[in-house]
């Protein structure tokens, strides 16, 4: 899966630990502005509005935050791998530690879902999760998420 189409590599970031969720989404709306030059405070407001509809913790280590915001003209991300995973509400009750946020154009519809769907396959695949835990370095992380690697069949 490639993911270079959502990702700059500015936005991959690697953090020991984050004492909570909420701590772990003020992370991302300063890697958002920083990055994107995105508002951090409505990054993070928009996020914890989208998680008050459901936690965005997908299982397996992995959660999928992500927001639509006006002023944006593409969708994008950020990536946080936690050395210290935290708790984030996910569905398997499991802390996580790879974390993919997705800020959307407000009025996106199918170009936000072919995102997350994307996101979302990529973080299905064991092998991808395994080599993202394995490396501390943003640069290597980067290179492992926009390499195309494809679906390995069973």
């Amino acid at each position: 899966m490639d993911l270079s189409p959502l990702l700059k590599a500015e936005a991959v970031k690697v953090i020991g630990a984050a004492s909570s969720k909420k701590r772990l989404l003020h992370d991302l709306g300063e890697l958002a502005q920083t990055a994107h030059g995105l508002d951090s405070s409505r990054v993070v407001e928009a996020l914890m509005e989208r998680e008050s509809l459901g936690p965005t913790g997908v299982g397996h280590g992995v959660a999928l935050p992500h927001a639509r915001l006006s002023g944006l003209s593409d969708v994008t991300g950020a990536f946080i791998l936690l050395e210290k995973p935290v708790d984030f509400d996910s569905v398997d009750r499991q802390p996580v530690d790879l974390v993919f946020a997705l800020f959307a154009p407000e009025d996106s519809g199918v170009e936000h879902l072919k995102a997350l769907a994307l996101v979302s396959r990529t973080f299905r695949d064991p092998g991808i999760c395994k080599k993202l835990r394995a490396n501390a370095d943003p640069a290597t992380i980067y290179a492992i998420l926009t390499s195309d690697q494809g679906v390995q069949a069973a």
